[in-house]
């Protein structure tokens, strides 16, 4: 006898709840927004410490992208379509390295609490669901070291 195959309903794929999509949704605009604002960032920094704040900027960027790339394989596993939008990338107009460091900053909050908001949706609606917990959980780390490195940055001592 043949082995049934396994279907697109099966656990790992079955359906997201609309809140969980939501939320990867947001986390999709904002990583495509955090590729804009760190390269406009890039461009806009002089100084005598322009090359390394800039390859940090350039290296923050490539992370968005890669982020934005597992963000929206993730939704396309769950069969959704990752929307074509980017978070309005709000700026002072000012761009001192300080003051540049400081949006930086604003900007991996706002990602860190997305992040923590769909760890906590996975655990109540996805309670059994321990792979995309984990999955979550690995961005929760990582948007929490990029915050402790932008305000280490922004401390003198």
């Amino acid at each position: 006898m043949a082995k049934a195959r396994p279907t697109s309903t099966g656990k790992a794929t079955a359906g997201l709840h609309p809140e969980i999509v939501a939320s990867l949704q947001r986390l999709y605009a904002s990583e495509l927004s955090g590729v804009v604002r760190y390269l406009h960032y890039a461009h806009m920094i002089m100084g005598p410490h322009r090359i390394p704040i800039v390859s940090w900027l350039k290296s923050q960027a490539t992370e968005a992208q890669d982020h934005a790339w597992q963000v929206g394989e993730k939704l396309t596993a769950f069969h959704h379509h990752p929307e074509m939008k980017v978070s309005p990338v709000l700026e002072s107009g000012e761009h001192s390295v300080l003051d540049v460091l400081r949006e930086a900053l604003d900007h991996e909050r706002e990602a860190l609490a997305e992040y923590i908001r769909l760890l906590d949706l996975v655990r109540t609606h996805r309670p059994t669901d321990a792979a995309l917990e984990d999955w979550v959980r690995g961005f929760v780390a990582i948007e929490s070291q990029h915050l402790e490195d932008a305000e280490k940055m922004l401390r003198t001592m």
